[in-house]
């Protein structure tokens, strides 16, 4: 029992600090795209350290050292998941530091190298727009065999995986809006991103954090195939959680060739959205201001400690237990956030 004290206590205690500091949760914080901050995490002194990145991004950080965390989902052709700096390191090891990767150049992020995606389905619903697909991991920095885990805007110390990684899409009214709750799933060769309609109440439940070992199929449900690349209309899955994963009914399913939307120009309509005027990334330039000291307390491969593993770690069984996840470690049980 005291060994079970003391754990909780440690596990508290970052959260507890933060609190007293006027601590704001990455799912709390409202970015308008117009005025994002040079970064969006600017807490000092916590477990982590500092975010690694940064928020503004544009043509100076185009690349393939981009350590870019504002990610996009739009369309077929115009999406980004999470994803490591450097090679090397697992998912569950570095979900905290993960990097913006994205399918089409124009975001200021990494881009996915020719290849990389096999087969991607875009479903949009009343509820949410999701991607699902296959890809080789290894091109985007991913451990080859790596079963990954979860990225959301929350985490033990709910400061977000990665930390300040925000994201923002187009597809809901035609103008850039911060998605609040989204949840991206990447491992052995496979990954989702569901971002939830911002207007929506339900973006809670649709788009869960607390099922973090349960994987695509349970969290987002698709007809995803391998070789295959469609976008279409769908039905709202139910909530994660609620009942049993059943892929939801899709429709006015158009395919295309990986080659003509990756890489070949063609855009690809959002199935309902043919009324909208949409928005287009700004193309100015933005000099990032100057920082003193590092840039971050948890990159990869520099002095700093390693980051703490949160909530979204492969491998670590949760049960949850209402605010708090009971997690086993051999015969002990701890709690966390």
């Amino acid at each position: 029992m005291l060994w079970n004290t003391f754990k909780v206590a440690v596990l508290l205690a970052p959260i507890v600090d933060a609190a007293d500091k006027g601590f704001v949760p990455l799912v709390k914080k409202r970015i308008d795209w117009n005025n994002i901050p040079y970064k969006v995490d600017t807490d000092v002194g916590l477990a982590r350290g500092a975010q690694l990145g940064y928020n503004i991004c544009n043509a100076t950080t185009e690349g393939p050292k981009s350590l870019c965390q504002t990610a996009y989902i739009n369309s077929l052709d115009d999406f980004c998941i999470w994803a490591p700096p450097e090679p090397g390191q697992t998912v569950g090891d570095i979900e905290g530091e993960m990097v913006a990767w994205c399918s089409k150049p124009g975001h200021g992020t990494r881009v996915m190298p020719e290849g990389t995606l096999t087969g991607v389905q875009l479903t949009r619903t009343p509820d949410y727009i999701q991607v699902v697909g296959f890809m080789n991991q290894t091109k985007i920095d991913m451990v080859h065999g790596d079963a990954g885990g979860e990225m959301d805007p929350h985490g033990a110390d709910l400061r977000g995986n990665p930390l300040g990684g925000i994201l923002f899409s187009n597809s809901f009214t035609g103008s850039y809006e911060q998605v609040i709750e989204w949840h991206n799933f990447n491992g052995n060769d496979y990954f989702c991103l569901k971002a939830c309609d911002p207007s929506r109440p339900n973006g809670p439940q649709m788009c869960q954090h607390i099922y973090d070992t349960q994987g695509c199929g349970f969290n987002a449900p698709s007809n995803a195939k391998d070789g295959v690349f469609e976008s279409c209309a769908g039905d709202s899955q139910n909530p994660p959680g609620v009942g049993p994963p059943v892929v939801p009914k899709s429709s006015q399913c158009s395919q295309f060739k990986s080659t003509d939307i990756y890489g070949g120009g063609t855009t690809v309509p959002i199935p309902g959205a043919s009324t909208m005027t949409f928005s287009a990334t700004p193309t100015a330039e933005i000099v990032k201001p100057t920082t003193s000291g590092s840039t971050s307390g948890t990159k990869s491969g520099a002095s700093a400690s390693t980051p703490t593993e949160t909530g979204g770690a492969a491998g670590k069984m949760g049960v949850s237990t209402g605010a708090l996840t009971l997690l086993g470690v051999g015969s002990l049980f701890i709690f966390s956030l």
